[in-house]
């Protein structure tokens, strides 16, 4: 847990920090849950992989009388498993962006599947070493454009779109409407202010 999470509970500022401190140091060598999704999927995969091919070996014994059928049969199977290699192949790529998005905005936003939407995942490139090659970049462009979707850090002022009580709330949501805020908001950054009213409903 974070110190901001403790202080919450009612913690004071000091115990809130030595809490912070032990959490973290309980947490280490934790495996999060997304990596142990990525590792039981490959198993699964693994697992199906060994069934079809020992149907295939069933099939190729059936057509070793007739080495013409059997040649045929050879070449089709061998053009399926390509395919299939490269959809396995492809889908734990996707899994493998998909989790490491997750972890890279998770407790840092308001709206983790918003904002996880926002990266562009043609430019993200898994390394050899098992990380996401401009997942940080693309993370702090999101958050310059976007920085209605994050939760403020440390005693800094943000606004919070959903009309939380995460920093300053968001003067066009339900909760805590405000026209003179709305009217401030307009004249300082009227960009801003048109993305926090689309954020709250509210068409302008």
């Amino acid at each position: 847990m974070k110190k901001e999470e403790f202080t919450a509970l009612g913690i004071s500022e000091e115990l809130a920090v030595k809490a912070e401190a032990a959490s973290q140091k309980e947490l280490e060598g934790y495996v999060p849950k997304s990596q142990l999704d990525t590792v039981d999927a490959e198993n699964k995969t693994l697992k199906q992989s060994v069934v079809d091919r020992d149907k295939q070996l069933e099939e190729l014994k059936k057509s070793s009388g007739d080495n013409e059928a059997l040649q045929k049969q050879i070449k089709e199977l061998q053009d399926a498993n390509k395919e299939a290699a490269k959809k396995h192949t492809d889908e734990l790529k996707e899994l493998r962006l998909t989790n490491a998005i997750k972890l890279a905005v998770a407790g840092k936003v308001y709206d983790e599947d918003m904002a996880a939407a926002l990266f562009d995942r043609s430019k993200l490139v898994l390394t050899e070493d098992g990380k996401v090659a401009g997942l940080e970049e693309q993370l702090k462009s999101i958050q310059e454009a976007k920085s209605f979707l994050f939760k403020p850090t440390g005693s800094g002022q943000g606004y919070d779109p959903a009309g939380g009580s995460g920093g300053t709330v968001n003067p066009f949501a339900k909760d805590t409407f405000n026209l003179t805020e709305q009217g401030k908001l307009f004249r300082e950054n009227p960009a801003q202010a048109r993305e926090f009213a689309a954020a709250a409903g509210v068409k302008i």
